[in-house]
């Protein structure tokens, strides 16, 4: 019999994101301060054993798909591995990975021959100069190397991801042009006021839809989502892939949500926003037994609450870590 889980909500729970690190090769403005974040030690960070006996488990209560994210998951050495293990776990139907493209291009043919089912490469502009700007950084090449990298196991599914944040001389819409050549799809992630988020207005669903329309033309809805998450997907006639947006401020979808995540240092996150959860890391270590550790998960997801407030002024419980130690 096929386990399933549900929360408090009645919400179907069967997707984890598990950060593999802290760490990051860019230093986004909306991410991370120009002069990073300390690093916590390896002895902090799960080991990719721990994260499989964790996986284990999770797959035992009815998660089914896992997203490994950091920092950025290809700075830690050997990641095809361990992505290869968790594939083999029974019950995990889906590992993909999300990543800043940096080094794809070198781990893109270990990433496909572990079995990886899908990569979502974090992308915000198509103008080196602009793309320095916002990751200071001049690595445009690179990632557009692991982004053709990528395009080479047609198997595998592409998704560029981007967040658009209103700063000058950034035309996100050009972005849509990579759906138009290529069998990817390109997606448009509302800014979430969390971390370095603060400091920037996220721009809305509705503008970035008018701006696309006056450079492709009418659109029409894809009745089937691509994806495992929130993203829901339009396509424009010529293209080869589809548009999607996932945009929690201006159309919270938090009745459908079907996530959890795991920061690097263990900790089961129940909703983005919020502080709450349970800590892995304390219960692998102190010689908690599996059903220990699955009666804590299951405790932690039926108080998974029951919305985000990002629109209100929330004190109590709210995060206050970056993304990047959270985990994208």
């Amino acid at each position: 019999m096929i386990s399933v889980m549900t929360d408090g909500c009645g919400r179907e729970i069967d997707y984890v994101r598990i950060s593999v690190t802290d760490r990051c090769s860019l230093r986004c403005i909306y991410c991370m301060p120009e002069e990073g974040i300390r690093s916590v030690s390896h002895t902090e960070i799960l080991s990719f054993d721990e994260i499989e006996r964790l996986v284990s488990v999770f797959a035992s209560l009815g998660i089914t798909k896992i997203k490994l994210t950091g920092g950025e998951p290809l700075v830690r050495k050997d990641i095809a591995v361990p992505a290869g293990r968790l594939k083999r776990i029974n019950g995990i139907c889906q590992v993909t990975m999300t990543t800043n493209g940096i080094g794809l291009a070198k781990q893109m043919e270990a990433l496909a021959g572990a079995g990886i089912n899908g990569i979502n490469l974090s992308l915000d502009t198509l103008n080196p100069e602009v793309f320095a700007r916002i990751t200071r950084r001049r690595a445009f090449d690179q990632v557009m190397e692991g982004f053709y990298a990528a395009l080479q196991y047609p198997q595998i599914p592409l998704k560029i991801n981007c967040v658009p944040m209103g700063i000058p001389e950034r035309n996100v819409t050009e972005l849509a042009v990579l759906a138009k050549k290529y069998p990817v799809h390109v997606r448009y992630i509302e800014m979430m006021p969390i971390g370095f988020g603060r400091q920037f207005q996220y721009c809305s669903e509705d503008t970035i839809l008018e701006n696309l329309v006056k450079c492709y033309g009418p659109w029409r809805t894809c009745d089937k989502k691509p994806g495992n998450g929130p993203g829901h997907y339009i396509s424009f006639a010529g293209f080869q892939g589809k548009i999607g947006f996932i945009s929690a401020i201006s159309h919270k979808f938090c009745d459908s949500c079907n996530r959890v995540r795991l920061t690097s240092q263990g900790f089961l996150k129940t909703c983005l926003q919020y502080d709450t959860g349970a800590d892995m890391r304390h219960l692998l270590r102190g010689g908690a037994s599996d059903e220990e550790i699955r009666e804590t998960v299951r405790t932690a997801i039926m108080q998974k609450p029951v919305s985000h407030q990002f629109t209100e002024n929330v004190k109590e419980h709210e995060e206050a870590h970056t993304m990047s130690q959270i985990g994208g």
